[in-house]
């Protein structure tokens, strides 16, 4: 049986909108991939059209190409490939990316699709492929390899035992792991809360929750702190400025305020904490789509019913402060402070994600705290020869 491929290119220089058969196919494939997993969320259509769009500010910088698989005219598998100019200008390291990667259990398919991703960043002059990343690093990254058993939080992604085994077959080797950490706001060790009180006794150290009447000028705050923090981290692109803007445009529904810190030393902001609820477990029977009845659901279970499983996405400090001694315990205050807030609205159950396997001062943190690994996503890479 044969494996015929479809493809269409997104970016700055598309005139026209992705064909609508394909993109359709695209959306819907994963629901007959995870039809009988009852672990899988498909995620909002809306949401996931707007970012495969040419639109979206990521294309700005970027551009790729949508790849759907068909055997017998059905689609059996998908994935993205895409060229980021502001990872190439950061790493010059020539790497191109797929993404967004589903597949049947079939390696025929699996390899077709990763081939014509290679062949595509190829033909634009990349040297290696490397992913599953959906779209850049500062989105959906890996392939989960180990913690199938529970459903995937907010922006993380989710696949079936097989898919890590197809993409080794289709000649791509581990690069890289990230880790999700499981973690019930409760009683902190009382380690970790001498660290935290250490902190609140510094009368130059101030914390403020996000405002909300000024979201995108403490999004930018946020921002800015993230573009230093993490700058050092493996992979890392910061957010541009169009990338910022539509980040606080999507989070004016979803963030609830109290789940945010922006930590402060004599008045300059030096840390931020953001934790998101967790969208996954409120929209887990919509099939994807957004209806006026869905829209109503969502907003009653956002205000009414209050979600209780949350996402800590981001938590860093400037890194002039990783080695001041005074303020050493700077991650544990704003872990305790979430912590806190957590169990007063009854938020029963998070996730701290991701961190790499190999950023040993950070997970140590964490497991500190009580966090414990659950889920471990896997990135890939093939040299193009």
């Amino acid at each position: 049986m044969s494996v015929e491929l479809r493809t269409v290119e997104v970016g700055p220089e598309l005139k026209r909108a992705p064909g609508k058969r394909l993109l359709r196919d695209f959306l819907d494939l994963p629901s007959v991939i995870y039809q009988d997993d009852p672990n899988w969320v498909r995620p909002l259509d809306f949401d996931l059209t707007e970012r495969l769009s040419p639109k979206n500010p990521f294309f700005l910088h970027a551009e790729g190409a949508l790849l759907v698989a068909y055997r017998d005219g059905k689609p059996v598998g998908r994935c993205t490939a895409q060229i980021d100019r502001e990872h190439l200008a950061r790493h010059k390291d020539a790497a191109g990316f797929f993404g967004f990667l589903d597949t049947i259990d079939d390696p025929e398919v699996a390899r077709a699709l990763l081939d014509a991703a290679a062949g595509w960043v190829k033909a634009r002059g990349m040297e290696r492929l490397r992913g599953p990343m959906s779209l850049s690093i500062n989105e959906e990254i890996g392939c989960l390899v180990d913690g199938f058993a529970t459903p995937p939080m907010i922006l993380m992604p989710h696949h079936r035992p097989y898919q890590g085994g197809l993409i080794e077959q289709a000649g791509l080797r581990k690069l890289k792991d990230v880790f999700a950490w499981g973690y019930q706001p409760g009683i902190l060790s009382p380690r970790a809360r001498r660290a935290a009180d250490e902190i609140e006794k510094l009368p130059e150290v101030t914390w403020r929750h996000i405002d909300m009447k000024n979201l995108e000028a403490d999004v930018r705050i946020g921002m800015d702190i993230f573009n230093d923090a993490w700058s050092d981290n493996w992979g890392f692109v910061p957010l541009t400025e169009p990338e910022l803007k539509k980040m606080a445009s999507d989070m004016k529904l979803l963030l609830d305020p109290r789940l945010t810190l922006i930590v402060s030393i004599d008045g300059e902001p030096a840390g931020i904490c953001i934790a998101l609820p967790d969208l996954n477990s409120l929209i887990y029977d919509f099939n994807g789509k957004l209806s006026p009845l869905n829209v109503a659901r969502l907003l009653w279970r956002l205000k009414g019913l209050k979600p209780n499983r949350a996402r800590l996405v981001l938590l860093g400090l400037r890194r002039k402060l990783r080695h001041v001694r005074k303020y050493a315990a700077l991650s544990a205050f704003m872990y305790a402070k979430i912590n806190d807030i957590g169990r007063q609205i009854h938020i029963r159950q998070a996730e701290l994600s991701w961190t790499l396997e190999d950023n040993g001062p950070v997970n140590a943190g964490i497991r500190m705290m009580g966090g414990k690994v659950y889920k471990t996503y896997r990135l890939y890479e093939r040299e193009l020869g």
